[in-house]
């Protein structure tokens, strides 16, 4: 099976994966993400959004304090705090049945994040910028995302093999944080530090990263991969990603980090039925 099932707890539940994918609905609390800067930067705005996209499907919420967009500049500890508290504070408070994914590579913040209720810990920098961060996962017991990011890489190796040695390094550090191996997804990180080119080479052959044994997160929403393929602005790129989920599901991805999450998800479970069946009717 392509997509191994398997279940990663965390405090009060879990996350499911096999066939079925998970949607990871964005939720940008900031005024400067590339996509949707400054509409979800206020409490009341956060809590409809995501409200939203629970009812639209989301397996998760992925709450982020700052931009990682091309150009963007880098917030302070207290800043992140300052943008994502009073969110996560408000959604604990809503009772959100969809668990919360922080987006942050410093520890002291997800340390902070996860006592407000987070469940998930997403590090866009694989837990290289802080490896400390792989340490507060372990002592929460919640799960842990590590991206590839790499702008020092060398561009004359196999652009996957270069990836795959580069998460390598990631997972040692997170084991030897104390994660348990089961509680480790990757992210190949689509946009980040890599050409036009090769995101297309990476979306082709992401099974070579599906086949190291760990879940893999895809996540290509809206972003400029698919602007330059198309010649569109950000919010006319839903079909495009729409694509790449599709494509990426079928490579072996089983969660998808989203902007559009019910165009997303309607995509994904149709792709479903189609490898492993539709589902009985009265059922899902």
């Amino acid at each position: 099976m392509i997509h191994p099932e398997r279940d990663i707890p965390f405090p009060g539940g879990f996350l499911r994966l096999g066939p079925a994918p998970l949607v990871m609905g964005i939720l940008n609390v900031t005024p400067d993400s590339f996509s949707d800067g400054g509409r979800h930067d206020s409490v009341d705005a956060a809590l409809a959004q995501a409200r939203i996209m629970v009812a639209e499907g989301a397996d998760i919420i992925d709450v982020g304090g700052e931009s990682t967009r091309p150009g963007s500049e880098e917030v302070g500890v207290q800043a992140e705090l300052d943008r994502i508290m009073p969110v996560l504070d408000t959604l604990a408070d809503a009772g959100m049945r969809a668990p919360i994914s922080i987006d942050t590579y410093k520890a002291l913040v997800a340390d902070q994040a996860i006592q407000a209720g987070a469940r998930i810990v997403s590090d866009v920098h694989g837990f290289r910028r802080e490896p400390e961060i792989a340490a507060v996962a372990a002592h929460h017991g919640v799960p842990a995302i590590a991206m590839h990011w790499d702008p020092d890489r060398d561009r004359d190796k196999d652009l996957l093999g270069e990836i795959r040695r580069w998460l390598e390094a990631s997972i040692t550090i997170a084991l030897d944080a104390g994660i348990p191996r089961e509680a480790i997804i990757l992210d190949p990180g689509f946009g980040f530090a890599k050409t036009f080119r090769e995101n297309y080479i990476l979306l082709n052959r992401l099974d070579e990263l599906a086949s190291m044994g760990f879940p893999l997160l895809v996540g290509t929403s809206r972003k400029s991969m698919l602007g330059k393929l198309l010649d569109v602005g950000p919010e006319a790129r839903v079909a495009g990603t729409v694509a790449t989920s599709v494509l990426g599901w079928l490579k072996g991805g089983q969660v998808f980090r989203v902007h559009d999450v019910r165009e997303n998800r309607d995509a994904l479970r149709v792709a479903q039925a189609a490898a492993y069946g539709p589902p009985e009717p009265g059922g899902e």
